[in-house]
């Protein structure tokens, strides 16, 4: 799923990266492709996560995870990041899910009566980039859809979700519903129409997988 994710950022690309699953996809991009890693917190130009005992206490990531910086990197405050944020500069932004739905709207921020600390960034990145992706496993702990006809959870943002990557399957939200794009090494259709909760549209054709 990760590496899956990592073939959609292209060189030139300025992404962002949420907390959770999404932090872990740059280690499968190509260290030699050009891409620059922002932070919300105020960084542009993240060169990846600090070797263990060479991490630097003022140097982290939205996360909380301590982070290099690339050649050419900057710093600057959260006013300034968030302008970039707001002002359409990501081309692309990876964000987690408890759930998303078939019309691409986003829950990722609170499970009623569990603790959390706030929307925090998701809610401008999920707005603003030029294209959200979804990284999350395709059903709960329990079993349980994560992708659903809607959102039973509070929402982060409405319409905003592009592509879904699961460990079962990737997913386009498109204007007419939910399409099934590509399968999971191993996983069959009816298994991924058995573990979505929502209408999926599959091609007529063999389905690629990853």
């Amino acid at each position: 799923m990760l590496a899956r994710a990592a073939r959609d950022i292209t060189p030139g690309m300025t992404v962002n990266l949420g907390i959770g699953l999404p932090t872990q996809v740059m280690a499968h991009v190509a260290a030699d492709c050009p891409v620059c890693l922002h932070s919300e917190n105020g960084i542009a130009g993240v060169g990846g996560l600090t070797a263990p005992g060479q991490e630097d206490r003022n140097l982290i990531d939205a996360g909380g995870g301590y982070i290099t910086c690339a050649p050419g990197g900057s710093f600057f405050d959260s006013a300034v990041s968030f302008a970039l944020v707001r002002g359409g500069r990501l081309d692309l932004t990876l964000l987690g899910a408890f759930e998303v739905a078939a019309n691409g709207d986003l829950a990722n921020w609170i499970i009623p009566g569990k603790s959390a600390a706030g929307v925090g960034g998701a809610i401008e990145l999920a707005q603003k980039a030029r294209r959200v992706g979804v990284l999350t496993t395709h059903t709960d702990k329990h079993g349980n859809p994560k992708i659903l006809d809607r959102c039973t959870l509070p929402l982060t943002a409405m319409g905003c979700v592009n592509r879904i990557y699961t460990d079962m399957a990737v997913c386009d939200v498109e204007h007419d519903g939910l399409h099934l794009i590509e399968l999971a090494e191993g996983v069959t259709l009816a298994e991924v129409r058995a573990a979505t909760g929502a209408l999926l549209i599959a091609p007529d054709g063999p389905i690629p997988t990853f």
